[in-house]
């Protein structure tokens, strides 16, 4: 991997990780495209730059954080799922599902067709416009659909926003529970896999992982005031059938 093709990643990653796309999908495409091989480094590289996408949030929503214990208890309630699935089957989704095309494949497309039912689906039933309103029960069930994106395609933001639709959050208040439910879960996945991996990375290893992670942050801050403007006067029906597109394009790279 050279510093252009981790610029190239860290720009994919910060402006797909907040959004229903799956990241992780987009990722591995890229990467295909510009001729890198998926081998261990490029599976840790693209789960640890994650971090500067998840930094940006951190920075947009700092006071947030500081001062709105509301919203943080439902924050780690949403959390709890995700972090015990994530522990438990952390070797299993990095060594057998990360870099299967076949999943990401259906996944992709999966997840555009839910994602336009609980969009039609929020038309009707959502009515929670603030993060702080949510039940904390149905905290939980949102961090039920998240913990589903340890399996490659499906989009932890993708999950939390239908999920967060489900339980009847609005559009943008699910697209808000979505950022901010990410700062635990990708700290503790990334920090997890860096833990795991760092004594197998060289110099200049570290080197690129701090160029992608630099642009990722950048890139995400963007990527994150755009989405909640688009989705304060749309909606995600977009994203749902990019998503559908995104799969047949990676079917046909990977799989014919």
């Amino acid at each position: 991997m050279s510093p252009k093709d981790a610029i190239i990643l860290g720009f994919v990653e910060g402006l797909t990780e907040f959004l229903p796309v799956s990241s992780t999908g987009h990722l591995i495409l890229t990467a295909h495209i510009i001729g890198l091989s998926h081998n261990d480094f490029t599976k840790s590289f693209e789960i640890s730059i994650q971090l500067g996408a998840i930094m940006a949030v951190f920075f947009l929503y700092l006071t947030r954080f500081l001062t709105d214990l509301e919203t943080w208890k439902r924050i780690i309630v949403a959390f709890l799922p995700t972090g015990i699935f994530g522990f438990l089957l952390y070797k299993f989704v990095k060594g057998y599902l990360i870099g299967n095309d076949l999943v990401v494949v259906i996944n992709l497309f999966l997840g555009g067709v839910f994602l336009l039912f609980a969009d039609r689906w929020c038309e009707k039933f959502c009515r929670i416009e603030r993060v702080q309103k949510l039940p904390l029960g149905k905290a939980f069930m949102i961090g039920l659909f998240q913990s589903l994106a340890m399996v490659p395609g499906v989009s932890r933001s993708g999950a939390t926003i239908i999920g967060g639709m489900l339980m009847g959050l609005n559009r943008k208040q699910a697209a808000e529970f979505s950022f901010l439910l990410a700062v635990p879960t990708m700290l503790t996945a990334t920090g997890y896999d860096l833990y795991k991996s760092y004594s197998q990375f060289s110099l200049q290893e570290f080197h690129l992982l701090g160029i992608g992670f630099a642009v990722s942050f950048l890139t995400a801050i963007l990527s994150v005031k755009l989405l909640l403007k688009f989705v304060s006067a749309y909606n995600f029906v977009p994203f749902g059938i990019y998503r559908i597109l995104v799969s047949l394009l990676y079917s046909y790279f990977f799989l014919f």
